[in-house]
């Protein structure tokens, strides 16, 4: 996440609607990655969410004929938010779906909305198990489904012990499920021998395996021994297409906990720490793709920032009483798949 600053030079948040200084109402322009202060008359207004429910603080411009903006016209579904408890777990599902959108625009991904594009556009149905007891977050077609109660703490502390995971955060759901959403878009269209999809079948193995045997089995007998030489969790062990999601949800972890590091002036320089050093294997891509040992060395340095940033962050959490705030170990195989999930948002930017 970027730094933001008022018009007054106080500092601003992703999710601020008021300068605590000046006082002047304040949101977040997607179109030009920037936050601005509303002024009466001015050429920006507030999306109707953050005006009639306060859970939104994206802004569009005056004279559009639209109400809602770019992250909201996404929504296919809400909750019933005649019920205080559902306005607020849907304030908290709006501010993680920001924060992965934030994060996509910023890599040069177009996200047309369903509406625009009902072949390759995004669209969200947020459902409560309270209405809907069959509910389960997912992603089908271009829509990805999040269930509400995952916005409650207790909830969803309890699922993350049954299932024996490091972490599991509302933004943790939504970088997941876009991967499913962005390969559908880019990679299962794809001719069986195109580059692409041999790249991928080399780093991720092959996708066409059962999907539903592949997680019976993995819910029914857990991960393989020593799973973590190759994924980044025991999840990504369980199907080619959930090593894929996992890998890429924590891609997107870096993107933004690296700018946000660098932006707020925490660097690896500033550090007394001795720089993470992977093996130069650690950051090459499959052989089937184009080489290129200067992007290589680009995404390592990058990777190698972030692991001494990560290390800094979990010794404050420490400090504070509390577990580590990053409880991943990146191996040389994971470092690979992070490499070829680089490539694939460098290569679909503003396409």
């Amino acid at each position: 996440m970027q730094r933001f600053t008022c018009d007054c030079d106080n500092v601003l948040f992703f999710n601020s609607s008021k300068c605590l200084k000046c006082g002047g109402k304040v949101g977040y322009d997607p179109a030009r990655g920037a936050m601005f202060r509303l002024d009466p008359g001015g050429p920006m207004k507030l999306c109707d969410n953050g005006i009639k429910h306060g859970v939104c603080n994206w802004l569009l411009s005056a004279d559009d004929k639209e109400t809602l903006c770019q992250a909201c016209r996404m929504n296919r579904t809400i909750p019933d938010l005649r019920t205080g408890r559902n306005l607020t777990l849907w304030g908290r599902m709006e501010m993680a779906k920001r924060r992965l959108l934030y994060t996509l625009l910023r890599l040069g991904i177009a996200l047309p909305s369903k509406i625009e594009s009902p072949t390759s556009g995004l669209a969200f149905d947020i459902i409560s198990t309270v209405s809907n007891p069959n509910v389960t977050t997912g992603h089908l077609n271009g829509v990805i489904t999040v269930n509400l109660e995952e916005a409650d703490d207790t909830y969803r502390q309890i699922n993350r012990q049954q299932l024996g995971e490091n972490s599991r955060t509302l933004l943790g759901h939504f970088r997941h499920e876009s991967a499913h959403y962005l390969w559908q878009r880019y990679l299962s269209e794809l001719p069986w021998d195109h580059s692409q999809r041999l790249a991928f079948r080399e780093r991720f193995g092959e996708e066409w395996l059962d999907y539903a045997t592949a997680l019976s089995t993995h819910y029914e007998c857990g991960a393989p021994s020593g799973w973590e030489r190759n994924f980044i969790t025991a999840y990504a062990a369980s199907h080619p297409w959930e090593d894929w999601a996992e890998t890429w949800a924590h891609y997107l972890q870096i993107v933004d906990g690296l700018e946000t590091c660098e932006s707020l002036g925490i660097q690896v320089k500033h550090l007394a720490l001795p720089l993470v050093m992977l093996p130069g294997e650690a950051g090459t891509l499959p052989s089937v793709l184009p080489q290129s040992g200067t992007a290589d060395g680009e995404f390592l340095a990058w990777l190698q920032r972030w692991m001494c940033l990560s290390t800094v962050l979990n010794e404050i959490s420490h400090s504070l009483g509390e577990q580590a705030l990053y409880p991943f170990v990146i191996s040389v195989r994971v470092a690979q798949k992070l490499r070829l999930a680089h490539h694939f948002a460098t290569s679909w930017a503003s396409t």
